[in-house]
């Protein structure tokens, strides 16, 4: 069993604090069984089991509890009296209402609450209004490619080719229950195409009341066939409608948002680097996981540069930066990754090994007038570590923990 180390500190730094945890993500990315390695860790250091309260609202013997005064009256009656009691609420945006159950027991002072949920949106609006100050969200990714390595070794895959392992990581993906089927292609197909019609029906469709979702996975489509790239609702809506399909642009919007809602796709700002300023068009849309793009579209080796690019994307993710595409006159700057007391600019490219390339990814640092740090990652094996100042970073150091 992989232990998830970033998110288990991340938790814990809020151990016994009079605040909500709040645990999102992708579907299957491993919310449910980091709630359980919890419930053990806290097992393991002597809290007594009657002091753990744990639902999964997912399971038909719970049902009764997706009513929000039941699910408050069910918890409230276990509750240990002079002692902390933790509570742990799987899938919680299930139950209509929850917040007012959350904020009663929140205000029960010796309940300690964990919750998990797949919806971005699951604290937004009027919920966000009754819970404001009382909660912290932690995000949560799929597996990380050293998380996957790790992976591997339990399940007794091979690791020793980082290259190879990288390539199965690319095609198969990064959700944790596919390293248990072991590269087998068949049935890492058939689960990952159940994770994506769940996401479709559950989290899209019936969420948000669309009743035919052919359009919808036209759109889904479009943006999982141009990771890495500048997506505009005007520009899927105009692809589409010239194919046969009529799909307006306000539709498209609110069909983009509902992706990034569920954790399927990211999106990045711009950044005017020389203006200091963010741009609020010409996003760029990232996946989530690269299996689940190659499930619905097929392996496509020609995209490796655009999925590299994402990969890279979503490991700066992991590591909380603030991440935006850089404009520098005309010319852009893959991420411009913000932590609160630096900057980091950095190219993304499969190889710099022909000359041509590797001036274009240099060319948009000379044009920067700060210090901060430039860093260009790609594949190639043989570095030159430093060009002119940009280091130079082999993408699987960078993945292993390097920057």
């Amino acid at each position: 069993m992989v232990i998830r180390k970033d998110y288990f500190e991340e938790v814990l730094a809020f151990r016994d604090k009079q605040i909500i945890k709040v645990i999102t993500g992708l579907r299957r990315c491993g919310k449910s069984l980091f709630m359980e390695q919890i419930i053990a860790k806290y097992l393991a250091d002597g809290i007594h089991e009657n002091q753990i309260i744990y639902y999964r609202l997912d399971e038909l013997e719970n049902e009764k509890l997706l009513d929000y005064k039941t699910l408050y009256e069910t918890i409230k009656a276990r509750l240990v009296d002079n002692k902390k009691n933790y509570i742990f609420l799987d899938e919680i945006q299930l139950c209509p209402e929850f917040q007012k159950a959350v904020d009663s027991l929140y205000n029960k002072k010796n309940t300690d609450i964990y919750l998990t949920g797949s919806n971005s949106d699951l604290l937004s609006g009027e919920i966000a209004t009754l819970l404001s100050g009382r909660y912290v969200t932690i995000n949560m990714q799929p597996f990380s490619f050293s998380e996957y390595l790790k992976g591997r070794e339990e399940n007794d895959l091979p690791v020793a080719d980082l290259e190879e392992c990288y390539y199965d990581y690319v095609r198969y993906g990064s959700l944790p229950f596919t390293v248990q089927l072991k590269s087998d292609e068949r049935n890492i197909h058939q689960y990952l195409n159940g994770v994506y019609n769940t996401i479709l029906l559950k989290d899209i469709s019936v969420r948000h009341q669309i009743n035919d979702i052919s359009n919808l996975e036209a759109v889904i489509r479009f943006i999982f066939a141009n990771t890495a790239n500048i997506c505009t609702s005007k520009k899927i809506s105009d692809t589409l409608t010239s194919g046969g399909r009529k799909v307006s642009q306000p539709t498209v919007e609110n069909y983009m948002r509902y992706l990034e809602e569920c954790f399927m796709v990211y999106r990045v700002e711009r950044y005017d680097i020389k203006g200091k300023e963010y741009l609020k068009t010409l996003c760029k849309y990232y996946i989530a996981d690269t299996g689940l793009r190659n499930m619905l579209l097929g392996y496509r080796n020609i995209d490796s540069g655009h999925i590299l690019e994402t990969l890279v994307f979503l490991e700066l993710k992991r590591r909380k930066y603030e991440i935006y595409t850089g404009k520098i006159g005309d010319m852009e700057i893959d991420f411009v990754a913000r932590t609160p007391r630096s900057i980091t600019y950095i190219q993304v490219a499969e190889s710099v090994k022909d000359e041509a390339t590797l001036e274009m990814e240099l060319k948009p640092f000379r044009k920067l007038k700060d210090a901060y740090p430039c860093v260009l990652i790609t594949l190639d094996k043989t570095l030159n570590e430093d060009f002119d100042g940009v280091k130079h970073i082999n993408a699987l150091d960078f993945f292993m923990g390097q920057l």
